[in-house]
């Protein structure tokens, strides 16, 4: 099927030095992009396809969120005001241990409807029953990327190979990489298993990394090494991959990062809410890291939402180098669209251009918080938000759109079924 968008302004994000947006129109037929360019040179509307007036609006990619535990949101507002370590050992890990793979692939579907009102086209999953979350996604038509999880208490490098090979290649929504937990949740030979792993399928690898100055310490005094430097001396990033975190790093961990190619998905509302740092993004982007965004999970945040993260990269940024000039719009547009894109391993759906994937959001600019269009990428990131979301599109297909203040979802089932369902999976797991 085709779809046709005129009157439309469009930021394809092709040009990562600066925002370039011009009107024209965007077609999509299928999941890919047909065409991407000026009216004059658009396709000649025949009346067949699906014509779609965008009223001045933007069109730009979707963004990707490139690191979260979707199913936790059966733990959002109950696991709050607590550091790290003991929001995971008393509020986290105990109730996660009485949950089902239907339980975490329904409340995965409320994530996803989340993720669709804030312009979220795809995102890095890690969760702890991987064939049930592909499931739910696929049920969605939401586009997911997921990443073991392996520790000492769950997971095993066995499970995380058979995933690795079962769960790629069998749909075009949903792959799996290489991951695990975090160096302090795995022992030495767990981590040297995993890395065999990704030196047999020269894969990358994704995992929690220096988050908190405590973890760094502990590993310091375990191996006299950073995890950075450690985990890169085991060879887990031998073939790339990502840190989740990163924020409490050395200069030698950012060569490493550097060396390795390794990037660097943020997460600034989880890391402010668990008050466990500010990541030094501008040494990141000085050294020519890639950086990426994720709203980590929604126990941890609690709130899925893209346009907070940008605003937190930048806003955080700024106060942790005392230097307003710091962390470019442009730069956190770039972060939460193209970068998020190639870490999560997929390239085709990280601009708008003939014969990339059709993941694409429309921005409503008429709201009074776009006005005036001084600077429209700017004004997505410091003052943007979800309400701005008119429509989110992944693969092809319209999941999400708001006519008149009104929602719509089209995921093949009812918001209000979903809601009920994930309260019934609270009150059990929880209490009433």
């Amino acid at each position: 099927m085709r779809i046709r968008f005129y009157n439309a302004r469009i930021l394809t994000m092709v040009d990562l030095t600066a925002p370039s947006i011009f009107t024209g129109e965007v077609w999509t037929e299928d999941e890919k992009i047909l065409y991407c360019g000026p009216e004059d040179k658009a396709p000649q509307a025949t009346g067949e396809e699906t014509a779609i007036d965008c009223g001045g609006n933007l069109l730009m990619p979707g963004f990707k969120n490139a690191h979260t535990h979707s199913a936790m949101t059966f733990l959002r507002s109950n696991a709050d005001d607590m550091p790290l370590g003991e929001w995971l050992n008393q509020q986290v890990f105990p109730f996660e241990a009485k949950l089902t793979a239907e339980d975490i692939g329904t409340l995965s579907k409320l994530a996803i409807l989340e993720y669709l009102t804030s312009g979220i086209t795809a995102v890095m999953e890690m969760y702890l029953t991987p064939p049930s979350i592909a499931e739910a996604f696929r049920s969605c038509g939401m586009r997911l990327v997921q990443v073991g999880g392996v520790n000492n208490f769950s997971q095993s490098p066995e499970l995380l190979e058979e995933w690795y090979n079962e769960l790629n290649g069998k749909d075009p929504l949903t792959s799996f990489e290489l991951g695990f937990h975090a160096e302090y949740t795995c022992s030495e030979e767990l981590i040297e298993k995993i890395a065999a792993l990704a030196r047999k399928y020269e894969a990358p690898v994704f995992v929690h990394v220096s988050e908190t100055e405590n973890e760094v310490q502990e590993c310091i005094g375990r191996y006299g090494k950073t995890p950075v430097a450690f985990l890169a001396d085991k060879g887990i990033f031998d073939f790339g991959g990502a840190g989740y975190h990163l924020v409490h790093t050395t200069e030698e961990d950012w060569q490493i990062l550097k060396e390795k190619k390794i990037g660097v998905v943020t997460n600034p509302a989880s890391n402010t809410k668990l008050a466990s740092g500010i990541a030094p993004l501008a040494d990141y982007l000085r050294l020519g890291i890639p950086v990426a965004i994720g709203t980590d999970g929604p126990a941890s945040n609690n709130c899925l939402d893209m346009f907070r993260e940008m605003f937190l990269a930048t806003g955080l940024g700024k106060l942790r180098e005392k230097d307003a000039s710091a962390i470019p719009a442009y730069d956190v547009l770039k972060m939460a669209t193209v970068n998020g894109a190639h870490i999560m391993q997929q390239p085709e759906t990280d601009s708008l251009a003939a014969g990339k994937l059709a993941d694409m959001i429309m921005i409503d600019l008429q709201q009074p918080n776009m006005q005036p269009l001084n600077n429209i990428a700017n004004n997505l990131v410091y003052s943007g938000s979800k309400l701005n979301v008119l429509m989110t599109m992944v693969h092809g297909r319209i999941l999400y759109e708001r006519l008149d203040g009104i929602q719509r979802f089209h995921v093949g089932e009812e918001p209000a079924d979903i809601y009920k369902d994930c309260a019934r999976i609270r009150d059990r797991i929880l209490g009433a």
